[in-house]
C-alpha cells in the first residue's frame, strides 16, 4: 500500500481549553525523566525536554496534521477528530530509536494530560506506545472503547501475552485528565488525576526491549493505526535507572 506519509507542520490556533484539573498530581520533573514533551515549540520537530535527545519527528498520512492549541501557560496538541470514512487523516509523533527507551526489567512509569470528547471515542486510541504486542514487546497507555476508559499495557519480549490494567473511570468527557501507568516490580497500576484506578500483578522477570521507536497519538501514520482523536500534553516516560 502506498503510504503518502508526509511530515506535518505545527500551526498555532486560537483554540483555549479547559486547564488540567487541580487536583491532579504533576509528572515527575524533567531531571527525572528518561523522555517529556510539553509540546510549547512550533516546528516539525519536536524538542524532548528531558535533556536525553528523544526528539520526535511529525509523520502524516492523508493529509493528517496536529494542531497547537493554548493549554495553561503554553501549548497542547491537538490530533485529528473522529473520522468514519473509507479514507481518513492519520498523524502520529515518532522518534528515532534509542536502547534507553527499553525498560528491560527496570520499573517504568509514563502518562500523558488527556482531553477526549465523549462524542470522540472509538474501540481503540493509542496515547503513547514504543513496541507492538504481536511482534516484540511493548509499554503503551491507550483509550479503550466507546467507554473510554484509559489502560496500561506490557508486553514482554519472549512470551507475547498482553498484560493490562484498566481504569474504573472514564477520561471521555470533555474535560483534561492526567493519567499515570506505573510498573514498580510485579504491580502495574494506572492513576488518574491523582487517584489509584486500577491494579494488577506482572512476572518479576517481565522483560520490555525492542528497536522501534516511542510513538505518541497513534502507533504510525498508515491506516489502521489507533489514532488518538484528542488533545494531548505534557507526554513522558521515566524509567529507573
Amino acid at each position: 500500500m502506498q503510504s503518502r506519509m508526509s511530515a506535518a507542520v505545527l500551526a498555532l490556533v486560537p483554540v483555549v481549553v479547559p486547564p488540567t484539573p487541580a487536583g491532579a498530581v504533576d509528572p515527575p520533573v524533567a531531571a527525572e525523566m528518561t523522555a517529556h514533551y510539553s509540546f510549547n515549540g512550533r516546528s516539525s520537530r519536536i524538542v524532548d525536554e528531558s535533556g536525553n535527545g528523544h526528539t520526535l519527528r511529525v509523520i502524516s498520512y492523508q493529509g493528517g496534521r496536529v494542531r497547537a492549541v493554548a493549554h495553561g501557560p503554553g501549548t497542547a496538541l491537538a490530533f485529528p477528530g473522529k473520522c468514519t470514512q473509507r479514507v481518513c487523516p492519520h498523524v502520529a509523533l515518532q522518534s528515532g530509536y534509542s536502547a534507553d527507551l527499553n525498560p528491560g526489567v527496570r520499573d517504568i512509569a509514563f502518562g500523558a494530560d488527556v482531553l477526549l470528547a465523549p462524542g470522540q471515542t472509538s474501540s481503540g486510541q493509542n496515547v503513547l506506545q514504543k513496541g507492538y504486542s504481536a511482534t516484540s514487546s511493548q509499554y503503551k497507555l491507550q483509550i479503550d472503547g466507546t467507554a473510554g476508559h484509559p489502560s496500561c499495557v506490557l508486553v514482554d519480549v519472549v512470551r507475547p501475552v498482553i498484560w493490562m490494567v484498566r481504569s474504573s473511570v472514564t477520561i471521555a468527557d470533555g474535560v483534561w485528565h492526567r493519567v499515570r501507568c506505573r510498573r514498580a516490580g510485579t504491580r502495574l497500576e494506572i492513576n488518574v488525576d491523582g487517584a489509584l484506578r486500577g491494579r494488577t500483578m506482572v512476572p518479576a522477570d517481565l522483560n520490555v526491549s525492542n528497536d522501534l521507536p516511542l510513538s505518541i497519538g497513534a502507533k504510525g501514520a498508515y491506516r489502521d493505526n489507533d489514532q488518538f482523536n484528542g488533545i494531548l500534553d505534557n507526554v513522558w516516560v521515566r524509567i529507573t535507572r
